[in-house]
């Protein structure tokens, strides 16, 4: 079995995936141990919830590691936990992943957003600093950025709780942009969006898809310490 914990970095990943994979929602503390006893061979961990529940454990995933069971990072949490992680074997993948392992990002607001309901499609409603860093890149390589104006934004949005980061509040925060020259930039900002997340998402959803469906006799250089937590049945 595979599996896949998703939500608004990859809000349309049930239609994507196809039939072969279980896409549930964003992880917390005990769903991937949960899903490891379920049967899941191949789990790809996207996005996680922190804030009103607590976060994957990374002994679950060791506790996945050490079964056998190949376990992928990418995007948003699963990012995060990869590159914690993949010292013990767990695999990143992408460009945020890449980020963290090489500390060019240390700061784990850097992928959180707010997203609308499951019910409503889960889409992202603010902007994460992820995605503003690369949409800078893309401007910065077309010389859409003029001196200074690069580091401008980017403390415009780190001044901005993630709660409340959109394009349009990131540009009010600008500081020394002339009042007639905000809707450009806005415009321009908007027009040349990346979303970072959902392209490292989909690159892990291919991972997964050609991952072979069956655990691996993995040769271990650690050994998981067994205690009263991770024994416990998952709930």
């Amino acid at each position: 079995m595979k599996v896949i914990f998703a939500g608004p970095s990859l809000p349309d990943a049930a239609s994507l995936a196809g039939g072969a994979i279980r896409v549930l929602p964003p992880a917390t503390q005990g769903d991937v141990r949960a899903a490891v006893e379920q049967g899941a061979n191949v789990i790809g961990l996207i996005d996680g919830g922190f804030e009103y529940a607590a976060p994957v454990w990374h002994k679950e995933i060791l506790y996945a590691l050490s079964l056998g069971v190949t376990v992928l990072g990418a995007a948003s949490m699963g990012a995060l936990r990869a590159a914690e992680c993949q010292s013990f074997g767990m695999i990143g993948i992408g460009r945020i992943f890449e980020d963290y392992r090489t500390g060019r990002l240390i700061d784990d607001a850097a992928v959180a957003l707010v997203h609308a309901p499951r019910a409503l499609g889960g889409k992202p409603l603010t902007i994460p600093f992820v995605n503003v860093s690369a949409t800078l890149d893309a401007m910065e390589s077309k010389e859409l950025l003029p001196g200074g104006l690069r580091q401008v934004i980017e403390d415009a949005a780190n001044a901005i709780f993630f709660k409340s980061r959109t394009w349009r509040a990131i540009v009010e925060q600008c500081a020394g942009i002339a009042e007639q020259d905000r809707p450009h930039l806005l415009a321009t900002l908007v027009s040349h969006s990346v979303d970072q997340k959902r392209i490292d998402a989909l690159e892990l959803l291919k991972a997964v898809q050609a991952a072979g469906d069956l655990r691996v006799n993995a040769d271990l250089s650690w050994k998981l310490q067994e205690t009263s937590f991770s024994t416990r049945p998952a709930l």
